[in-house]
């Protein structure tokens, strides 16, 4: 018996080592890896400038505290900034403790214009993370039953739908921010338009709100640009990162800008881990990573081929709903609930996932190569239309 807290649905395997896309189970057979660990394994597995970096700084300094100065911090914190237009970042060690202190930014930030009760706006099948915050800003009812009562002062509308935010902008005076996943990841692969995301920004500049874009699954070059907004042209007031951030390390950020800019300071936030020398070593390491091996432009190219792939493969297959997403994060949509494909998948050697119980999510890693796509989609297809034909 496993004295590990049963909290997961798992799978029966378990993986030894990897390489690339490539992960090998503790009985020595080999999977193509399309999940990265659910976004995060941003270079894949072992890569060799990552795992340098990692060992060269374990061998130097693991952690010290955030008491004192930290070179690699204020050189991750610059580098996010250059490339997030961006003015400041707090570290943390995941991505619902990087929305824990947007939420927490926002709050700060109403009750400096003297709102007693600060309210954000959220999305219909949002998540945001697993905290009684963040989870009580979650729009999933499945994730929040049984941990009652959940924190006040959030109201949801539906995704994609600006009117919807003008009307409870209208009747409720306490608003101060509206919280958005420019790609739905655990929601099922649902993208905010262009147009929407640039309406939002002006609606929020004209209301005095902040707008957070929370980042952590689709942010690090992962849709073809370092963060999902800057496809829309708009600069969020807030940013929150994750997953891929440190390409399998554990570190989380929250960046701020505009009105969200200088309101923290000494007390009012703080993390033990985030931030540490090992984390901001591996960060410095995969963003660099990205910009040497032209990684971002890949995963435009490489995702917009996986999903014209599947187009061809699955081309009139009836109970096909839709094939969507931007660069590597891909979403394939069915009529029905699909959760059986992923073991199927493993006995194919392929390592998928599913999320809002009817569309395969994919999310190789930024250098999944083009003969990897097309295994990918080789694979995968025909374990969809099999299951659609059942």
């Amino acid at each position: 018996m496993s004295h590990v807290m049963n909290t997961y649905a798992r799978l029966q395997v378990a993986f030894s080592h990897g390489r690339g896309s490539r992960i090998t189970d503790t009985e020595g057979r080999e999977y193509l890896d399309a999940l990265s660990g659910i976004a995060v394994n941003t270079l894949g597995h072992a890569h060799p400038r990552l795992v340098s970096a990692i060992a060269e700084q374990a061998g130097r300094m693991l952690h010290t505290s955030n008491l004192y100065g930290m070179t690699g911090q204020e050189a991750l914190a610059d580098k996010l900034c250059e490339r997030s237009g961006m003015q400041e970042v707090f570290f943390c060690n995941s991505g619902c403790e990087a929305n824990e202190a947007a939420i927490k930014l926002a709050r700060y930030y109403g009750h400096k214009k003297g709102i007693e009760t600060p309210t954000i706006i959220v999305m219909e099948k949002a998540f945001h993370g697993r905290t009684m915050a963040t989870l009580s800003a979650t729009g999933n009812r499945k994730a929040q039953a049984g941990f009652e009562p959940l924190v006040a002062g959030f109201v949801r509308v539906p995704y994609n739908d600006l009117e919807a935010i003008k009307s409870v902008v209208e009747h409720n005076k306490n608003v101060v921010a509206v919280m958005l996943e420019i790609i739905q990841g655990e929601g099922g692969i649902h993208l905010a338009s262009l147009d929407y995301q640039k309406a939002l920004r002006q609606f929020c500049d004209q209301h005095e709100l902040l707008l957070i874009c929370d980042e952590v699954q689709c942010g690090m070059a992962r849709t073809g640009k370092w963060f999902g907004y800057q496809h829309a042209g708009i600069q969020p007031d807030i940013a929150t990162l994750a997953k891929g951030l440190g390409s399998g390390v554990p570190i989380g950020a929250c960046m701020a800008g505009g009105r969200a800019a200088g309101l923290f300071g000494p007390g009012n936030h703080g993390s033990t881990f985030g931030g540490n020398p090992l984390a901001c070593t591996a960060a410095l390491t995969t963003i660099d990573v990205i910009e040497d091996e032209g990684l971002m432009a890949h995963a435009e190219c490489i995702g917009a081929l996986i999903r014209q792939l599947f187009a061809e493969a699955l081309a009139g297959t009836k109970g096909l709903v839709e094939i969507r997403g931007h660069g590597l994060m891909i979403g394939v949509e069915l009529d029905r609930p699909c959760g059986v494909l992923v073991g199927k998948a493993l006995e194919a050697g392929l390592l998928i996932n599913v999320t809002g119980d009817t569309v395969v999510r994919l999310l190789p890693p930024l250098n999944f190569s083009e003969a990897e796509a097309r295994e990918l989609v080789e694979r995968c297809a025909p374990l969809i239309r099999e299951f659609l034909a059942g």
